[in-house]
């Protein structure tokens, strides 16, 4: 499937941001503003709030229809450069019926965010229009003391290039996970504790495996299964599937239960490899073991004990993190236990 893509951004630009999940910004709004500023002052762009980005989170969750038409109007906006999230959730799902795909595809433009995002993800997938999985204002953007020089490397390589980003550079900061209160100011300026962050690591497979990217978080895949956002089997034909848990830290059974159904479907036959996140461990040191294991039974059961597996990248609920091209072509080196983008996610 050929995707349209969006213009790559640049100092100037204009920003939108929507909040088509939990409505965060009203709960948190000194967050939120420092994830804009942040933002501003890394990339020298300007970033706008859609209609009801700062809504009362109540109010939001009642009404999915408004957070579509934020969505939709930032897409038709010819002044908006890219719209990016304010933070994820857990119901984006609900704007399905108000979306208009036709919008989207006459308007490509960057649209980037994590975890609950997934579903739009796949609405712009289905549109026929490359997007963005990566950071969101409130996680990523605003995080704690400044963006982390990986993250923001990540986002500069991938949204304000039309080269291809090349080989993921190995993160040598560390990765957090840490839970800081976002309702303290005083904590804003305050660094989270950094974990050394290991090198990807190969859990099974040989030689090179390309294909292009699709995927997003475990749980809100499950969401999407079966609605008109779901992508056919001929689409996961030769992709990379790119997985991850959210902070919950759902049991490492549920992986396993979710990729029977993948296999089910026919997913896991056509696949030419996955790669997997560094997960939030949520206080388990032993979580990202087990889920790599978890995801191992459920290749062996499905007879693919041969499919290439990179784990422990940084895409995931942790920070920094990574900006993936979705749809992009990236390429699995084995030998080397290292992903690289081969293909530009904006023109």
């Amino acid at each position: 499937m050929t995707l349209l893509k969006p213009r790559a951004l640049a100092a100037g630009d204009r920003i939108a941001v929507v909040s088509p999940s939990w409505g965060g910004p009203g709960i948190f709004p000194q967050r939120y503003e420092a994830g804009k500023r942040q933002l501003e002052a890394e990339f020298g762009v300007t970033v706008i709030d859609m209609a009801h980005a700062r809504a009362d989170a109540a109010w939001l969750s009642a009404n999915p229809q408004a957070r579509a038409e934020d969505l939709m109007a930032a897409f038709a906006d010819e002044s908006i450069a890219g719209i990016f999230s304010s933070i994820g959730g857990d119901d984006c799902i609900r704007l399905l019926p108000y979306l208009d795909l036709e919008v989207l595809r006459q308007n490509p433009k960057v649209f980037l965010g994590f975890s609950d995002t997934t579903s739009l993800h796949l609405a712009c997938y289905a549109a026929g229009i490359t997007s963005f999985y990566g950071p969101s204002i409130m996680a990523g953007f605003a995080e704690n003391g400044g963006m982390h020089r990986y993250t923001a490397d990540g986002v500069r390589r991938v949204l304000f290039s039309s080269e291809p980003a090349g080989p993921v550079p190995l993160n040598t900061e560390g990765w957090t996970a840490e839970r800081l209160e976002w309702g303290d100011p005083a904590l804003q300026q305050q660094r989270r504790r950094l974990q050394p962050a290991d090198a990807p690591l190969v859990l099974q497979g040989h030689g090179i495996a390309e294909g292009h990217l699709l995927g997003g978080c475990a749980e809100v895949l499950e969401m999407v299964k079966g609605t008109a956002w779901w992508p056919p089997l001929e689409a996961w034909r030769g992709a990379i599937l790119f997985i991850e848990t959210s902070e919950e830290a759902p049991p490492v059974e549920f992986l396993r239960y979710w990729l029977r159904n993948y296999a089910a479907q026919g997913i896991l036959g056509v696949l030419n490899g996955i790669i997997l996140a560094r997960p939030d461990p949520k206080g388990d040191a032993h979580y990202r073991e087990r889920q790599e294991q978890a995801l191992l039974t459920a290749l062996g059961e499905a007879g693919r004990a041969d499919l290439p597996v990179l784990s422990g990248l940084d895409f995931g609920h942790t920070q920094p993190m990574l900006t993936l091209p979705y749809g992009a072509r990236v390429r699995i080196d084995c030998a080397a236990g290292r992903l690289t983008i081969l293909e530009a996610g904006v023109a």
